[in-house]
């Protein structure tokens, strides 16, 4: 990790309806580490409008903490999507999110519309993958702007073109959630998991959680808050994992100039160094959420 880089937390990132205003006031309250106001999936062509008005005021209201605030638009190609994109970018969120994206000219297109727009520097473009043409150019995307921020994966579309089944373990969609991971990691980008459906499969959820969490994934995304415990403690260091980063620092740092470091009778070489330090930086911007909420 760059360490001139403030690490920001996005364990879970949960999708609210814009539309519905019972919902965005209670996102106020609630422990996720980021926010995705949609006015896509789940608002009705008849209610795009309020939504975008809605999501837009949430976004300029600094009521939200310092939960991280995205704004999900309708697609490009849309009837909606301009507009969105001009309303998104003025209300000044934290990012705006653009459902699929499938090539590196349509992040362009689209940091050109924000920069039209006059979206501040902080706002930045969060692009879903969920094809398999996106899938086959997921580096090209990752690479095409330093605006575009996050990867976040569009697991249901994706098995839906795929033609494939969702199944505990996700084999069909292996191929996919690696070829993105490759490419966030290649870039220097964050990159989010997809949802689970099941809201009421706890066991199944947290399966995915950690199924996600070994691969690399940063958080993942939700759709209901009763999801969001389950995927802070999966996508945290353990207090175990917190402990070693500790132990492995000291080690080095005590055994500079002795030729070889170790920790609990294991070898420390300087990739374990930085994935230490790496635990230590998640952990620490953990807390800091934490406490300040």
């Amino acid at each position: 990790m760059d360490q001139d880089t403030v690490f920001r937390p996005r364990r879970s990132v949960l999708y609210m309806p814009s539309s519905n205003a019972r919902a965005l006031e209670k996102a106020k309250t609630l422990p996720c580490d980021g926010l995705i106001l949609d006015l896509e999936d789940a608002v009705a062509p008849d209610a795009k409008e309020g939504a975008r008005e809605a999501a837009c005021a949430a976004a300029a209201s600094g009521e939200y903490g310092r939960r991280e605030l995205t704004i999900r638009v309708n697609g490009i190609g849309t009837r909606w999507h301009e507009a969105d994109m001009a309303a998104a970018a003025k209300a000044g969120p934290d990012a705006i999110v653009v459902p699929k994206v499938n090539s590196a000219e349509e992040v362009r297109q689209l940091v050109g519309a924000m920069e039209k727009a006059g979206a501040p520097e902080k706002t930045t473009l969060w692009a879903m993958v969920e094809t398999p043409i996106a899938m086959l150019r997921v580096h090209e995307i990752a690479a095409a702007s330093d605006r575009l921020s996050v990867l976040v994966m569009g697991t249901n579309d994706l098995v839906k073109e795929l033609y494939a089944e969702h199944v505990p373990g996700r084999v069909p969609l292996l191929t996919g959630l690696g070829l993105a991971l490759l490419a966030a990691r290649a870039e220097g980008k964050a990159i989010l998991d997809g949802v689970y459906n099941d809201v009421k499969n706890t066991e199944g959820f947290l399966a995915e959680c950690a199924q996600g969490r070994e691969m690399g994934f940063d958080g993942k995304t939700l759709i209901h808050p009763g999801q969001v415990e389950g995927a802070n403690s999966a996508f945290a260091p353990s207090e175990q994992a917190v402990t070693d980063a500790r132990g492995i620092l000291e080690a080095w740092e005590a055994g500079k100039g002795t030729g070889v470091v170790t920790y609990n009778g294991k070898m420390v070489e300087s990739l374990h160094v930085e994935s230490a330090q790496r635990t230590l930086t998640i952990h620490d911007a953990i807390q800091a959420l934490q406490a300040d909420s």
